[in-house]
């Protein structure tokens, strides 16, 4: 069984965690390329991490879905970014379980389907836990929970993957302010809602309890064990 290295960086601005996953993307991919150093340490780094007020948009998002003026944001104290991870608009804030893999998807084993497969599973797991029934929502990523008539989103999945190396991850509501998504087409849906842990059980759910949680769930689902 391969080993990852976890690192949870508690809270870190959008921008810096981003080179962080690009310096540890760029190291990783040059130890696959050098045969004497690929069965050395681990496969990869699973960043955990909350991040201030930030919407990012994918590379083949629609600029449509942000409702409001980049000016309207700086006043609310949130940044933009443009990135290249598939998927539309999201948004990262307080309260929000981000995960960025940076894995080598041939040491384990993976193709890129089965890998976002085990990132929504891994937080389908997790919902169950909570006595929450999380699905997924063909021809959308993601885990969502259905509220009466309609559906609502509980993580966003987007990922990047590049010689069999992959970055960016998923985003999952724990306690997080939901009024923020009210500037956006989550994920580019006008019909569909979003969801924490926090509304869906009553109660204020922590990251400290929900963090060992999922590291549990998402190590199992990627056939790795895990050093912190």
């Amino acid at each position: 069984m391969q080993e990852v290295e976890i690192r949870d960086l508690h809270t870190m601005a959008y921008g810096e965690c981003w080179e962080l996953q690009r310096t540890l993307f760029d190291a990783l991919c040059r130890k696959k390329l050098d045969k004497s150093l690929a069965a050395e340490g681990s496969c990869g780094t699973i960043l955990i991490v909350e991040h201030p007020a930030v919407y990012t948009l994918g590379k083949s998002g629609n600029e449509g879905n942000m409702l409001c003026t980049e000016e309207r944001l700086k006043a609310l104290g949130a940044e933009f970014y443009h990135i290249d991870r598939g998927g539309d608009i999201t948004f990262h804030g307080p309260g929000q379980l981000v995960c960025y893999p940076i894995i080598d998807l041939d040491a384990i084993g993976f193709g890129i389907r089965r890998y976002i497969d085990a990132l929504e599973q891994s937080v389908i797991d997790l919902a169950q836990e909570y006595g929450i029934e999380a699905h997924r929502s063909e021809g959308a990523s993601g885990v969502w929970i259905t509220e009466g008539p309609r559906l609502t989103k509980l993580c966003a999945v987007g990922v990047r993957a590049s010689h069999g190396v992959t970055m960016h991850g998923l985003a999952m509501n724990v306690a997080t302010d939901l009024n923020w998504f009210h500037l956006i087409n989550p994920c580019g849906f006008t019909d569909r809602g979003v969801c924490s842990l926090t509304t869906l059980t009553g109660r204020e759910v922590t990251m400290e309890e929900v963090k060992p949680k999922f590291i549990h769930h998402l190590t199992k689902n990627l056939n790795v064990k895990y050093k912190k």
